[in-house]
């Protein structure tokens, strides 16, 4: 054969492991020793020592049956469990052939293939503008992470600069768990990279006193249509659940100017809505005393109308009479209308004959005044 070298003499400086003197991985020693073991030799000694292991009469069936032993095990090794929270990816040679979901699967096993779990119901969060200290929940201070500062100043549409902290919540795509894997390399940092520009668009086409006031609930629900767009052009896998933005505030050197302006703001919109609040409760009262005279007025114009007509009509009859009757009608005037006149008055009964007051008995009973008549 070819390996053992078996059709003339050796080479000693010239073997076939590069080696002067014979010092081959086989050698005897440092300074070269006997040829290079026959890998026929080698592979005859095996197979006497693997006959000595087995029982005797077990031959080539024996190793058959080892094969087909060996070759069943490779094979059920395929078998894997995938969690209720992930989604499998199933390799062939490299090449993705399908996904699997939660509970027991199969595929070939390496190193033909291979699989790739990916937990699609884990929500995950970046932290744009601040970062957070571990499991507390607290803001780190500022000076101690520089590149928050730097990610949170955004440009706005009037030229001014915004202090923006926000938060991107987002996981692996249910449907698309495969751009996931394949499509996007350092996922977290694509999301963060593709948030903050999303960000820095939305802020740069508002004016600082809008997104400091009205239109911060409108970021949010913008920030997140724009990054999903993005996202999706990549064919990233990815699935953006929520952006919070957590403050909008002007650079700490001109905050306290603006918020002074805010404050203003305030006021104005406080005076507004109590000036409305007065007119709202005057204007209703005034058009209802407006209302309640001109009803008055009505009423009286009425009343009025009414009386003329009934004196006319009185008088009307009172003439007809007097044509009938003229003395006894005249006498009949007089006497209603000095009992209308003198009805109320206070009484002092004279006689002519006497010259003067004539004796009434009971004269405090008609008058009030208890001291006597007066003249």
């Amino acid at each position: 054969m070819p390996w053992s070298d078996q059709g003339g003499p050796r080479n000693p400086n010239n073997d076939p492991w590069g080696q002067k003197g014979g010092g081959g991985p086989w050698g005897s020693g440092p300074g070269g020793g006997g040829p290079p073991p026959d890998l026929e030799e080698l592979l005859r000694r095996s197979q006497e020592g693997l006959k000595q292991l087995l029982p005797s009469g077990f031959g080539g069936r024996g190793a058959a049956i080892l094969g087909l032993l060996t070759l069943l095990a490779w094979l059920l090794s395929g078998f894997y469990t995938v969690g209720p929270n992930e989604i499998g990816l199933n390799l062939i040679f490299g090449k993705y052939r399908g996904k699997t979901q939660a509970g027991l699967n199969y595929n070939l096993p390496g190193p033909i293939g291979s699989v790739i779990k990916l937990a699609v119901t884990d929500r995950n969060a970046i932290e744009i503008g601040f970062r957070e200290e571990g499991a507390s929940g607290r803001r780190r201070n500022p000076a101690q992470a520089p590149e928050a500062i730097e990610e949170s100043l955004m440009l706005t549409g009037d030229e001014n600069i915004a202090d923006v902290k926000f938060r991107v919540i987002w996981q692996i795509d249910p449907a698309h768990p495969e751009d996931f894997a394949f499509n996007i390399f350092e996922p977290a940092l694509t999301v963060k990279a593709v948030a903050e520009s999303a960000m820095r668009e939305i802020v740069g086409q508002s004016q600082i006193q809008k997104i400091l006031t009205a239109d911060r609930k409108l970021i949010e629900p913008a920030c997140q249509q724009l990054m999903q767009k993005v996202l999706d052009s990549y064919h990233s896998g990815v699935q953006v659940v929520q952006v919070l933005l957590l403050s909008v505030d002007p650079p700490a050197q001109v905050i306290t100017a603006f918020r002074d302006v805010t404050a203003a703001q305030q006021d104005l919109q406080r005076l507004g809505n109590e000036a409305d609040a007065y007119a709202n409760s005057v204007v209703p009262e005034a058009r209802g005393a407006a209302a309640r005279i001109l009803q008055e007025a009505e009423a009286y114009r009425e009343q009025t109308v009414a009386e003329a007509r009934g004196q006319a009509a009185r008088f009307d009859q009172i003439y007809e009479q007097y044509k009938r009757a003229p003395a006894l009608t005249r006498q009949r005037l007089y006497l209603e209308t000095m009992e209308r006149v003198l009805g109320g008055a206070e009484k002092v009964i004279l006689d002519e004959q006497q010259n003067g007051v004539a004796p009434f008995v009971p004269l405090p009973a008609f008058s009030p005044f208890q001291g006597g008549a007066r003249k």
